[in-house]
């Protein structure tokens, strides 16, 4: 029963390929079970990314391309009904004290089923888009990667108190454009005493990390979390979901057996998933219960062997 939380489409979303039909499709002929459809929620005029500005876009229209989003997954969750699971969801943009507001006003707009926690600026600098936009929040940030890796799960924190995201995206994408991406947090006193609270707060509120199969497609090593991120989390009794944070359809399930290969390495033997059902924990989301699978199942489904 392979399944994603995490995936994007380019008929809602600037940097991905592929309508959200087409999507929904794909994970179909590659078996998944379930689906959960997570766009970007919508952002303000001053955080707009590159590309949107040069499509001549605005906070409005992002704004209205959330609304057709919403109503587009709705009629694919029905549609195809009897062929996948499909939850509706966002994925949300901490990026300041602001984003609060924005972030709750549009969960009691739209009766979404889940959301992604993320964080993918520091400074109001994205730093996950470009080297030279990570540069620029980096020397805002005091000129050092240890620095700006603070600020980071400072702002995680931030967003992790103020929601308490059902899934925590992507947990460590700030290493993604840093100068060795593959290095270890453990080494930096003041990093780690500050991933180390950020997952102790998710463990303490039944919150779930998702291993992230995008960071292998983009070349590192390791999904989101590192190994050492994940060993910590999994002491803490904390729950695991995978998540491809597809693109596009060519990036659906993508690199998942790596995935699972990593996860076996780490400890991991059991994963959580999401579906419809009566909630078990977060209230907010009455609809929608989460499930555990173990990783030697997984291991046997048809999309693994």
């Amino acid at each position: 029963m392979p399944f994603s939380h995490h995936s994007h489409s380019g008929q809602f979303c600037a940097h991905a390929q592929n309508t959200l039909e087409d999507v929904v499709k794909a994970a179909i002929v590659k078996k998944m079970h379930i689906l959960a459809l997570t766009e970007h929620m919508p952002r303000e005029q001053q955080d707009l990314y590159p590309e949107e500005i040069d499509a001549s876009f605005s906070d409005k229209i992002l704004q209205e391309t959330f609304r057709k989003y919403y109503g587009e997954a709705c009629r694919l969750q029905q549609a195809y009904l009897s062929n996948i699971n499909i939850l509706i969801g966002m994925e949300v943009d901490w990026i300041r004290p602001s984003s609060k507001t924005f972030i709750e006003g549009l969960l009691a707009e739209y009766p979404l089923e889940l959301f992604i926690g993320s964080v993918h600026h520091v400074h109001c600098v994205p730093i996950d888009y470009s080297a030279v936009l990570y540069d620029e929040a980096r020397r805002v940030s005091g000129g050092s990667n240890e620095r700006l890796f603070e600020d980071y799960f400072d702002l995680q924190y931030e967003m992790l108190v103020a929601l308490k995201p059902p899934i925590v995206g992507h947990f460590d994408l700030i290493r993604l454009k840093s100068d060795d991406p593959n290095a270890k947090f453990a080494c930096m006193g003041g990093v780690w005493h500050r991933i180390s609270r950020n997952l102790a707060f998710i463990a303490s509120y039944g919150g779930i990390l998702e291993l992230n199969s995008a960071a292998l497609r983009k070349g590192l090593k390791e999904p989101y979390p590192n190994a050492e991120i994940s060993k910590e989390f999994l002491g803490l009794g904390g729950g695991f979901t995978i998540s491809d944070d597809s693109h596009g359809i060519d990036q659906i399930g993508c690199q998942y057996r790596e995935v699972l290969r990593f996860a076996k390495e780490v400890g991991i033997v059991q994963i959580t998933y999401f579906e419809k059902g009566s909630s078990d924990k977060d209230l907010r989301f009455p609809k929608v219960t989460t499930k555990i699978t173990t990783l030697s199942l997984l291991e046997s489904h048809p999309f693994f062997t």
